[in-house]
């Protein structure tokens, strides 16, 4: 099996240098760019499994790489992870909005990085024992070939977005809240801000256009895709 490879986009040669000692320990490959103006022309013909990328960066910003990386057909699907500072929060949510998977903020554990490494390249797996196609109305979603469909055209969806509807569907017509996505796509614990899945949903219902109703908020507990 070959090893997944992953891109570490930060300017800190130390932060550099230990992501690539941790991440490699674990069996992966590593390239690291200190730029984005780098990273988006290298991305373009040979796509890593997943990217690591810091938001503060000299020239070309992580935002600005995110937005060229999720409105190209070529790299939209890249698994993405952001790194921010404690208190770039607003940054942090403008990233989830273009379209990050993920965020880890800095000063971050070791442990912890590879956690989310690891929790956000599983999304974009097959689960075991599956159904190849699951249907909810005009909603279809091909598991196998990880694509997903809106009133039978395709939408362009990241791992997570794929993760976090395949829960909707495959649980349509029940409340699922804050507390059980987070843990169920986002495989988190304790003190992480709801607001991601709130940011995810948002995302997902632009998606799917004139089928957006789909996704119910139920006030006070969560999310429910209609039955």
């Amino acid at each position: 099996m070959s090893r997944q490879r992953i891109v570490v986009v930060e300017d800190e040669p130390d932060i550099v240098e230990i992501l690539r000692y941790n991440l490699e320990r674990e069996g992966y490959l590593v390239d690291s760019y200190t730029r984005g103006e780098d990273v988006l022309e290298a991305l373009q013909g040979n796509p890593p499994d997943l990217l690591l990328l810091d938001l503060m960066l000299p020239g070309m910003d992580g935002l600005e790489i995110t937005r060229k990386l999720k409105r190209n057909p070529a790299t939209a699907r890249i698994p993405l992870i952001m790194l921010t500072a404690k208190n770039e929060e607003v940054d942090r949510i403008v990233g989830l909005e273009l379209g990050a998977d993920d965020y880890l903020a800095k000063p971050f554990s070791l442990r912890e990085v590879v956690l989310r490494v690891r929790a956000v390249l599983r999304r974009g797996e097959p689960g075991l024992g599956a159904e190849d196609v699951i249907r909810v109305g005009r909603l279809e979603l091909d598991i196998p070939a990880h694509r997903f469909f809106v009133a039978g055209q395709e939408v362009l969806v990241t791992a997570t977005e794929f993760k976090l509807m395949k829960v909707l569907m495959e649980r349509a017509g029940r409340v699922q809240t804050r507390e059980q996505l987070l843990s169920d796509v986002w495989q988190y614990a304790d003190n992480v801000d709801s607001r991601t899945v709130d940011t995810h949903v948002r995302r997902l219902r632009k998606k799917l256009g004139q089928e957006a109703a789909l996704i119910e908020t139920v006030i006070g507990l969560g999310y429910r895709l209609k039955a």
